[in-house]
């Protein structure tokens, strides 16, 4: 996962500021120095760690932070907000043209993940019930065409591809064009890149830009390339004037400098990260999100919204429907397995939640815990399911056995699983329209420290 090894320092870090209970201005100073190691090892440009060490120095010892109750808890405060303000403090968003269509010209190195963002951008917008037009200007790479209708024909949007001997800006321009006469309100333009930053790219790239005057201009990075990702968006922001980045392979284990240096040296946000190798695996760029991401303190909100994409109003209403009636069983579970799954499964649910790469894998040593339950459910009879006191010895050893797993482990999922259906039989008097009583989201992330094993 992005940024884990540099989570892990920090969070040691500010772990032996805890145990100092009362701080004097060298203990600050020295978790600092600390923690400048810690970004310089993260591959976070030089002169942004100057900054902001210099800047939460600065914060950190003044009398109010040292003489508070918990001082310590008051650095980690002061380092997330200037975290959040080092990659640009909110979330900024593409800006949509008041004369349709919006045009979002993407650029970047080869291999950067420029034509899988172009759809991936193309089907958050489609969500939004936006009509974009995908556009294949690479005309370069070998299949790079291809691969964007096929992208489009997987995702049910279309491609606009060039004829034979046209140039990149006379596609940009024809293709501009056709979303006009055609009503799509969007146009996404994959434009070519290079191995490296070259003068014959740069001026492919403006003359796109005078032909169709784009109305953002996007640069592609990965994340995983650290410091040349920033020298990149340097030259791409010089050369073009971008509007703003989209950040990839953040799932990856990068060790987060690209992320904490390009707003703050080029001064253009990153507006979206991509998080997984599924064409649904992009979102918005929250900086606070981040730092708390960094920081091990979990990212609730984007669970939330996540849980709230795959879910179906009509299936929860007729889940609390059954809940205020006869409890939760397992064939209720199976569709809040789908539900985990749909949100990007264990991993993404326990780090959203502020769980450690550490609590993972003792959760989930290998990996395929969230299989095996799904295995022994699957394993059981309907009847079963539905009623899983009617389990005895001899049926958990068939269950056992067609799962693949042990006994006992048939054994702990029912005990947990009665745990869990006390605890929603409590809850389920104060549910009103998804929520609990003040405001909490109705969903897995509920049940944490139940021990049921997602």
């Amino acid at each position: 996962m992005a940024f884990e090894s540099l989570g892990e320092k920090l969070n040691g870090i500010f772990k032996k500021l805890r145990g100092q209970g009362k701080l004097s201005e060298n203990d600050v100073k020295t978790a600092m120095r600390e923690i400048k190691l810690a970004l310089l090892e993260a591959d976070v440009n030089f002169k942004v760690v100057r900054d902001f060490i210099k800047t939460t120095t600065e914060r950190a010892v003044g009398e109010q932070v040292l003489e508070s109750l918990t001082p310590a808890q008051q650095v980690i405060k002061i380092v997330h907000e200037e975290l959040k303000s080092l990659m640009g403090g909110e979330n900024a968003k593409i800006s949509v043209s008041p004369a349709p269509p919006t045009v979002v010209m993407l650029c970047g190195l080869q291999g950067a993940g420029k034509t899988t963002h172009c759809a991936k951008l193309a089907n958050m917008y489609k969500k939004q019930n936006r009509r974009p037009l995908m556009v294949a200007a690479d005309v370069y790479r070998p299949a790079a065409i291809k691969q964007l209708q096929v992208l489009g024909t997987q995702l049910d949007i279309p491609v606009f591809a060039p004829g034979d001997g046209m140039r990149p800006e006379d596609i940009a321009k024809a293709a501009v064009a056709h979303a006009k006469a055609n009503g799509n309100d969007f146009v996404f333009l994959d434009t070519a890149g290079r191995l490296h930053v070259d003068e014959e790219l740069m001026d492919e790239l403006r003359t796109i830009k005078a032909e169709v005057k784009p109305t953002e201009i996007l640069l592609v990075i990965d994340a995983m390339t650290g410091q040349d990702a920033v020298n990149a968006a340097s030259a791409f922001d010089e050369a073009l004037g971008i509007d703003g980045v989209i950040l990839t392979k953040t799932d990856g284990d990068t060790r987060g400098g690209a992320a904490l240096s390009v707003r703050a040296v080029t001064g253009k946000p990153i507006k979206f990260a991509g998080t997984g190798e599924k064409l649904s695996d992009i979102e918005p760029f929250h900086p606070d999100r981040m730092a708390s991401r960094i920081l091990g303190m979990g990212d609730v909100l984007t669970l939330i919204e996540k849980a709230q994409e795959s879910f179906d109003a009509k299936k929860a209403a007729e889940m609390e429907r059954k809940m205020r009636s006869r409890g939760f069983d397992l064939n209720d579970f199976l569709e809040q397995l789908a539900q985990v799954k749909n949100m990007g499964g264990i991993e993404t649910l326990m780090s959203g939640m502020g769980m450690s790469a550490a609590d993972i894998s003792k959760a989930d040593p290998d990996g395929k815990q969230f299989a095996r339950t799904e295995a022994i459910v699957l394993s059981m009879t309907k009847k079963e399911r539905s009623d899983p006191s009617i389990i005895n010895s001899s049926r958990k050893k068939r269950i056992a056995a067609g799962s693949g797993q042990k006994v006992e482990d048939v054994n702990r999922l029912l005990r947990q699983f009665e745990q869990m259906n006390k605890m929603i039989k409590r809850m389920s008097g104060q549910m009103k329209g998804g929520k609990l009583k003040g405001g909490r989201f109705r969903g897995l992330g509920g049940m944490r420290g139940t021990g049921f094993p997602f």
